[in-house]
């Protein structure tokens, strides 16, 4: 509660930047413990790795809150994950969530930043592996294809990398980007910043190769820095 009176001057901001979450409150509900969960680390990790640690500090005690909740679970069935694989994730997320905390409280907010990135990682591989995919899982996916996207482009603005390269690179992200478009569910597809991130992203994707076609790395180097943003965009609000 501290932090919260400390942070007032912050809270529209905060709320501002707040995407789509879960009232989880005292439920059961696993779904919505999960998705607030996730709600919480994606915004703590964004805030994050821009070195606002103070958000970064009240959306990880909301991961945190989300995380105790989901640790009562486990003895009721929690399918479709498997038992030994969802009591193995708390265990290692307590100990991440504890760890990014000690990093936001000692100003380290890069070495949080890489806590939560992991901790996000077992939890979506938990998912893959239990079956569910969503749109959040969808969009965490999205960074591989664009670090794939962003080293292309990188290599050939200096003409180690051909054309060729660039517009796989860019049709592999676009397709990605189309398949989460996909999964959005119709309150989320029909919102105007949605469509705005994802179209945009989409089209851009699309257009790299186009620049790449005709040899202007200064333009492909625009459109990979336009990707960058629209997929971190993407993450933070819906991943």
């Amino acid at each position: 509660m501290l932090r919260r009176a400390i942070m007032l001057s912050l809270l529209l901001l905060w709320c501002f930047g707040h995407g789509p979450r879960a009232e989880a409150g005292d439920s059961n509900d696993l779904p919505a413990l999960m998705q607030s969960a996730m709600a919480g680390l994606r915004t703590a990790a964004s805030y994050g790795r821009t070195g606002n640690i103070a958000l970064a500090q009240i959306e990880l005690d909301d991961a945190r809150r989300a995380w105790t909740q989901l640790s009562r679970l486990t003895e009721q069935p929690i399918a479709p994950y498997v038992a030994k694989s969802f009591a193995d994730l708390l265990a290692t997320g307590r100990e991440r969530l504890s760890m990014a905390d000690d990093a936001l409280t000692a100003g380290d907010s890069a070495g949080a930043a890489a806590d939560i990135a992991t901790l996000r990682r077992a939890l979506h591989a938990l998912r893959r592996e239990a079956g569910v995919v969503e749109l959040s899982d969808c969009v965490f996916d999205l960074s591989s294809a664009m670090d794939e996207l962003r080293s292309v482009a990188t290599r050939f603005g200096a003409a180690k990398a051909d054309t060729s390269e660039v517009v796989q690179a860019g049709t592999a992200l676009r397709e990605r980007l189309q398949r989460c478009n996909g999964l959005a569910p119709p309150d989320i597809a029909g919102q105007a910043e949605f469509r705005r991130l994802i179209d945009g992203a989409i089209a851009s994707a699309g257009e790299i190769g186009s620049a790449a076609r005709t040899g202007d790395a200064g333009l492909v180097h625009r459109y990979q820095i336009e990707l960058q943003s629209f997929v971190n965009l993407l993450d933070f609000r819906f991943g």
